[in-house]
């Protein structure tokens, strides 16, 4: 796999993200080209109530969905891209954002590629507790980010059946979901 490489970069498109052409060269000498969506970094946070035994996700509008499947919303953790900022500055600050909590410690999870075939997008992925007192504001998005997000606090019991239904379907989403189980199981009735 070593004598791969990039020959050429071409930008295809640029707009929100960029689309790339790479012309890579393959060990025998042949190439091929990969178009690539250049997006870059993001961060994702499940927080949870283990008391109430809770978890905080977000329904909101994405195109592709829409396009794929017929229906304007989705349901999924907090998200979104860093701002040339780190990983737990952009997750606390989605999690102000778009559901007005107020994160004070992170659990990471790791950094993740989300579709390594098509896109430059690496996830860096948390788990963070909260309780009622953090909810200081009322989330929803960002207007000038054309964001409008509703804010849902799920129950465990909820959240386990959106996995099996498959109501989650938001890989990041789901990995998020698996390592609360995994770290908790008790809140889950699993111990």
């Amino acid at each position: 796999m070593t004598a791969y490489r990039i020959k050429q970069v071409d930008i295809v498109y640029e707009g929100w993200r960029k689309l790339l052409n790479l012309t890579v060269q393959m060990p025998d000498g042949r190439t091929m080209i990969r178009e690539v969506l250049n997006s870059g970094e993001a961060a994702a946070i499940l927080p949870y109530d283990l008391g109430r035994r809770k978890v905080i996700l977000v329904r909101q509008f994405r195109a592709p969905v829409m396009h794929v499947e017929g229906h304007p919303d989705f349901l999924e953790a907090v998200a979104g891209l860093l701002d040339e900022d780190e990983p737990e500055t952009c997750a606390r600050r989605e999690s102000m954002e778009e559901a007005g909590l107020r994160i004070e410690r992170l659990e990471p999870l790791g950094r993740f590629w989300s579709a390594p075939g098509a896109t430059t997008e690496r996830l860096h992925l948390f788990l963070a507790p909260y309780t009622q007192a953090d909810r200081v504001a009322e989330g929803g998005g960002l207007a000038d980010e054309h964001e409008e997000i509703e804010v849902l606090e799920v129950g465990f019991d909820d959240l386990a059946g959106f996995v099996v239904d498959n109501t989650i379907a938001d890989m990041k989403t789901m990995v998020l979901v698996q390592a609360l189980h995994l770290r908790h199981p008790h809140a889950f009735g699993l111990v």
